[in-house]
């Protein structure tokens, strides 16, 4: 089962919420992409639960499932499961969650170009709200599409522990012609640590042994904070 559910912040209660901050409201005005993950979800959702505004559900789902990777591959009965999620918005859930497999694989062309920094942090907005450490990477092909967005480590991550070997398989077995590494700090700090260099320098070695580019190493903070360090020159020569 997903984890229970702790009680809910005040400052969660749609009262405390500016009309023009909600969901609806943000993506009639500044459009769908400038919205984060939870925030899309929260549209889906509609609805929260008693005393709980939809996007604190939207957030606490993508937390308990491990994001939106995790969300895809979560049962409907699990869904079901989840204070707030009752039938109708576990088939909602799985319906979006179905035309989007069902886009990407029928017009390939259609998938996420990354022309810059941002536009990978934006499509790993939910990793701001995670407790855990995770590492992800983004797997592109030659003209920077995202084939896959794997989750290849959890926890503390230092060069002890993270075996670049692991890191690149599903690049390699994709065939991908280049990564961008990011990890989170559930601190909401993003300012990356002697480690995330000492790490990114490793990665980036391992990428030109095996031919794939290493694009990029972001670390994710809080909200929409990130950093990117191949702009700041960290680890990459």
């Amino acid at each position: 089962m997903l984890p229970a559910n702790p009680p809910t912040p005040p400052d969660y209660l749609l009262d405390s919420v500016d009309k023009s901050d909600l969901p609806r409201e943000r993506l009639l005005r500044l459009g769908s992409a400038a919205l984060k993950t939870e925030e899309l979800l929260a549209i889906v959702l509609r609805t929260g639960t008693q005393g709980e505004h939809v996007l604190h559900l939207a957030e606490r789902l993508l937390k308990d499932c491990g994001g939106l990777g995790g969300l895809a591959r979560v049962p409907m009965d699990r869904l079901m499961q989840v204070r707030g999620i009752k039938t109708a918005k576990a088939i909602e859930l799985q319906a979006v969650i179905e035309l989007g497999r069902r886009m990407i694989a029928a017009s390939p062309e259609e998938r996420p170009i990354i022309t810059s920094p941002a536009d990978a942090a934006n499509l790993l907005s939910e990793m701001s709200c995670l407790e855990q450490e995770i590492m992800r990477t983004l797997l592109l092909d030659t003209k920077n599409r995202v084939l896959a967005m794997p989750t290849v480590y959890r926890g503390s991550l230092h060069t002890t522990v993270i075996r670049v070997t692991e890191l690149f398989k599903e690049a390699v077995r994709q065939n991908c012609a280049a990564i961008i590494v990011a990890h989170n700090h559930p601190s909401g700090d993003p300012t990356p640590s002697p480690e995330d260099v000492a790490v990114t320098r490793e990665i980036v070695q391992a990428g030109k042994i095996l031919d794939i580019d290493v694009l990029d190493h972001l670390v994710i903070g809080a909200g929409q904070k990130f950093v990117s360090l191949k702009e700041r020159g960290l680890g990459f020569s």
